[in-house]
């Protein structure tokens, strides 16, 4: 059987005694193609692996009776199968059941089509990548690895969803929340560090009023307890002689990318009704502040994002688009247009024209105003990551305000009992509390 072609699939991101079990079984059977499933494969059903394609390429290059490995780029083994034709197939019997029979269904009938055969080998019990990844986020994640998630997020997925934290708890939450959704996991991919619910929090104006060392803590205390990577949101950017060391700072602490606004003058939230007062900054000054952070970073994975307020100041879509040109042109990675408006209509329109000329250029947007958009419709317009901004804050707010008003009214608390979360559900939550 030397001649005779196996195929396996693996992720490969955790490699435990499990997988080389299921390769040296294959290895009686031939020799060995290794369908290996690309980052973007991985994301579209569960997280995005802790090492890239190439780093679990060449990691299983490197272990005895493996011949080959293949990009394999879709979730559903039978699509690799079908173009290589192999005489077996070996995999572990996890498979009979759940959402990956649909999968063994369609491979067994790609199998029928050439004669190839299925090889079913008991499933390793006590041991998964899941669990091993779970583990390691206890330990922690390296700034570095932080830092360079969120790229490789952006790059790996149709949308990355990004949601506002404003706490370690509120982070927390926001790391361990999961829904499933057509037999597929969906998770956030990172948080978003508002101005606005910073300030919001200590009970402060969205003025650029909280000095940014006091955010920072705030983020270092989200980092201690999460392993997601973080979008700081860094209002005007401040003075340009002061953004070369806060950048530093920043770049430091394992932030992944700052969001940095065209306004000048006193920053107001873009989302108030009156904007008479409100200033763009110049093409030439904006472009220099973006320039001073690009000069400034020590990781190449490190993003500045330009956010455009053309839309929010009346200024319309032609100087949309020639700011978006020269802020790439000054070192920008990457371009967030904003709107107030209740339709998406326009962020569309400037999507449209924008991916002509910039179409792998990551563009983001933050429908708070438009919350009714399904992802599906930003995916399909061109959007690459949305922002989800100040939702947990404002989830709390009423929440809050119920209860505080509940006691008073009742002189007990036993009528929001069933509305609060138990002690010991949060205490679970808490690392290291038990």
């Amino acid at each position: 059987m030397k001649n005779k072609k196996v195929y396996i699939s693996l992720t490969a991101d955790n490699l435990h005694h499990g997988h080389i079990k299921l390769i040296n079984e294959a290895k009686k059977y031939g020799d060995i193609t290794v369908g290996l499933l690309t980052d973007r494969a991985v994301a579209t059903h569960k997280k995005l692996p802790i090492l890239n394609f190439e780093q679990r390429k060449l990691i299983l290059q490197n272990i005895s009776g493996i011949k080959e490995v293949v990009a394999q780029n879709e979730w559903d083994d039978s699509v690799e199968i079908r173009k290589l034709k192999p005489d077996f197939v070996i995999h572990g019997d996890d498979w009979l059941t759940g959402k990956e029979s649909v999968i063994r269904k369609n491979v067994i009938e790609e199998l029928k089509k050439f004669d190839g055969k299925l090889i079913e080998i008991p499933y390793t019990k006590g041991i998964s990548s899941e669990a091993i990844s779970n583990r390691n986020k206890k330990v922690g994640i390296s700034t570095d690895q932080r830092i360079r998630t969120l790229k490789r997020s952006i790059k790996n997925k149709d949308l990355t969803r990004i949601i506002e934290t404003h706490s370690p708890i509120s982070a927390l939450i926001a790391e361990n929340a999961v829904a499933k959704v057509n037999d597929r996991e969906i998770y956030y991919d990172g948080f978003w560090s508002s101005s606005l619910t910073d300030a919001s929090l200590i009970g402060k104006p969205d003025i650029e009023v909280v000095d940014i060392s006091k955010r920072l803590e705030n983020i270092n205390n989200i980092f201690e307890v999460t392993s997601k990577p973080l979008i700081m949101d860094i209002d005007t950017g401040g003075k340009i002689e002061h953004l070369n060391l806060n950048i530093k700072t920043i770049e430091r602490l394992g932030i992944s990318a700052v969001i940095m606004e065209d306004k000048t003058g006193l920053k107001k939230n873009s989302l108030l009704t009156d904007t008479t007062n409100q200033l763009q900054e110049s093409v030439e000054i904006f472009s220099e502040k973006i320039k001073t952070i690009k000069s400034n970073q020590q990781n190449q994975d490190f993003m500045v994002i330009a956010r455009i307020e053309s839309f929010i100041l009346g200024n319309g879509l032609e100087d949309a688009l020639m700011r978006a040109e020269a802020y790439l042109n000054a070192g920008s990675d990457g371009i967030m247009i904003h709107s107030k408006k209740k339709n998406p209509n326009e962020i569309f329109e400037f999507s449209k024209q924008f991916k002509k000329n910039f179409n792998d250029v990551p563009l983001v947007c933050v429908p708070s105003t438009y919350s009714s958009i399904k992802e599906n419709e930003l995916i399909d317009n061109g959007i690459n990551v949305v922002i989800y901004a100040n939702h947990l804050f404002r989830a709390a707010y009423p929440a809050m305000v119920e209860t505080a008003n509940s006691i008073l009214k009742n002189g007990r608390s036993k009528e929001v009992e069933d509305k609060l979360t138990s002690i010991k559900e949060m205490m679970d939550l808490i690392p290291g509390t038990n």
